[in-house]
């Protein structure tokens, strides 16, 4: 009766559940599809000039990016899964009322969607090589394909975005110190304007060097009005009309010296003589070419940031290109049979020792 009863609960535990099982997969599961699909982000890096001059890069040199990681996250995720529905209509694809095991239901939820997706969609991912393989099921061979070829597209848009990202983020600060670097430089050019409209004055420093060549002349004119005066002097008497003049010619030059030097600036100068202009054109100037060489090093520095962002670029190199299936291979009804069937004699097993060891201690 003991035997018996072990029997008939292997019958029911193991035998049964198999028979179930082997008649839904054998009888009800439809046929699926597997579509391959293999590639791997690689990163292109082109050796500057300065580098090829030099000897110390060759022309261009590839390596693996550590965006793989991002992708092959990204594909097993909702985003793509988003993406694909507006691509495909993944409804028409996997609902499927004569095998609710295998198929999507209706009326899936977002959640319960994103569950199959996983299940349907598989990421193989050598983090050696950095390798990328995608498997897709599906209850038709162009299905499959089709999908997969969707995923192949919407994975390079993703790595065309994050190249993007990527320049976007090498040239962003350099675009602002740019930026604020020509803000610096039309300020300081309308300063100068601004100078010259209210002064009237292009260039102080011509002024300047005009203003002491006419000083100079009139100490010539002093000199020579002197060396006149003296000679006079001494031909002539004391009441010579000569002499007056020339005192007058003298006093007039002497007055005319003194009023050219107030202009270029004395102690109780005011703010337009000459020292005053020359004082502020030259702040002005000073800034002025501070800000154009503050330019010059900004645009270099941006020019340097747009090559160092072309040269660096991410692409997609696929290696396997999406397979069109000529046979189902999916479910695996043996290999899905024999791990339930290990499964139940497993824990068929279990419970007859746990049975007979209770039974030993009473």
């Amino acid at each position: 009766m003991r035997h018996f009863s072990l029997l008939l609960v292997f019958a029911l535990w193991v035998l049964a559940p198999l028979t179930i099982a082997a008649t839904y997969l054998y009888t009800v599961a439809l046929d699926q599809y597997a579509s391959h699909a293999g590639f791997a982000v690689r990163k292109e890096e082109a050796a500057s000039p300065a580098e090829l001059l030099g000897g110390l890069a060759e022309f261009s040199s590839t390596s693996n990016s550590p965006d793989t990681d991002i992708l092959a996250k990204y594909i097993e995720g909702r985003q793509m899964l988003l993406a694909i529905s507006e691509m495909l209509d993944l409804s028409e694809m996997y609902i499927r009322a004569e095998d609710p095991v295998f198929s999507l239901k209706e009326n899936a939820t977002i959640e319960e969607l994103e569950t199959f997706w996983q299940r349907a969609v598989k990421v193989f991912y050598d983090t050696r090589s950095e390798l990328i393989e995608i498997r897709v099921l599906a209850f038709s061979p162009n299905d499959a394909q089709k999908l997969n070829q969707a995923i192949l597209h919407e994975s390079t848009l993703v790595i065309n975005r994050l190249n993007a990202v990527a320049r976007e983020d090498t040239i962003r600060y350099a675009k602002d110190e740019l930026e604020k670097a020509i803000d610096r430089l039309k300020l300081a050019r309308q300063n100068i304007t601004v100078f010259r409209t209210r002064t009237k004055i292009v260039d102080p420093f011509a002024d300047t060097e005009g203003q002491l060549g006419l000083i100079n002349s009139l100490q010539s004119q002093l000199t020579l009005a002197l060396i006149d005066l003296d000679l006079v002097s001494e031909t002539a008497s004391a009441n010579d009309p000569r002499i007056a003049q020339g005192e007058r010619r003298v006093r007039i030059i002497r007055s005319r010296i003194e009023e050219e030097r107030n202009r270029l600036g004395s102690e109780d100068s005011v703010d337009d003589t000459y020292s005053n202009l020359v004082g502020r054109y030259e702040e002005l100037a000073v800034d002025l070419e501070f800000a154009e060489k503050n330019y010059l090093s900004a645009l270099a520095s941006y020019t340097a940031a747009q090559a160092e962002a072309q040269r660096k670029s991410r692409y997609l190199a696929t290696y396997l290109p999406p397979t069109l299936a000529e046979s189902a291979q999916y479910p695996q009804r043996e290999l899905i049979l024999a791990l339930l069937a290990c499964g139940l004699i497993l824990s068929w097993a279990i419970g007859t020792l746990i049975y007979y060891s209770v039974r030993d201690r009473r």
